[in-house]
């Protein structure tokens, strides 16, 4: 990795957890989890879940491959799935209490299989927590450049092409972005409530939640 984003990712995990500790403690504000609640995570970490006193039986999915952790220290109870969240079929409607989804929509390959992925949260549980990185944030959240999204093509192209060289696997994950602004959002969750993220006057993140 280069040095470049060496410094970013340094910088970026000693501001993360007070950013993640603030966004939990929405999360817990809006949708008030019970103790042993049943609660889908599309994507997601053991470690968020650290931010959450309340114990809960949390399923993680995620794609082959990923990275596990099962050998967490957890008041929670974890469930490790592989799977496709714009397709889960082996799960019933309602199946659960809660889908939460911190920072995946964007990763899941387009409008239309964002569009599957929201379908999929809506049917799953009656309460949802689904968050998403704003546009308009300074410091784009994977790349560390300012204002990513707003660069000429071409030089967007060849970042791409110099980090396929040095990082393919990493460039694969940015190549795959896309961003969601807030009218596609609600496009994709109509019958959420939806807020804003700010840091610093800036809208660092967007986010939908229904409660049951």
């Amino acid at each position: 990795m280069s040095a470049r984003l060496s410094l970013f990712y340094g910088l970026l995990g000693k501001v993360q957890p007070y950013f993640r500790g603030a966004r939990m403690g929405r999360f817990q504000a809006a949708l008030a989890p019970v103790a042993g609640a049943r609660v889908l995570d599309l994507g997601g970490t053991t470690e968020i879940w650290n931010l959450v006193p309340t114990p809960l039986d949390i399923t993680i999915v995620n794609l082959p491959g990923v990275p596990r952790h099962e050998d967490i220290a957890s008041h929670h109870r974890f469930t490790f799935l592989d799977g496709d969240a714009t397709r889960l079929t082996q799960f019933a409607d309602n199946a659960f209490d809660l889908v939460f989804s911190n920072s995946v929509i964007e990763h899941v390959g387009g409008p239309a299989k964002e569009r599957l992925f929201a379908g999929e949260v809506r049917r799953l549980a009656p309460a949802y927590w689904i968050q998403t990185p704003s546009i308009w944030f300074p410091l784009e959240a994977h790349t560390g450049l300012p204002f990513w999204w707003f660069a000429p093509a071409r030089l967007r192209a060849a970042l791409h092409r110099r980090w396929e060289r040095i990082l393919p696997a990493w460039n694969e994950m940015v190549a795959g972005t896309t961003v969601l602004g807030r009218k596609r959002l609600r496009s994709y969750f109509p019958d959420a409530e939806h807020g804003i993220e700010w840091v610093a006057g800036f809208p660092k993140s967007y986010f939908a939640y229904r409660t049951a």
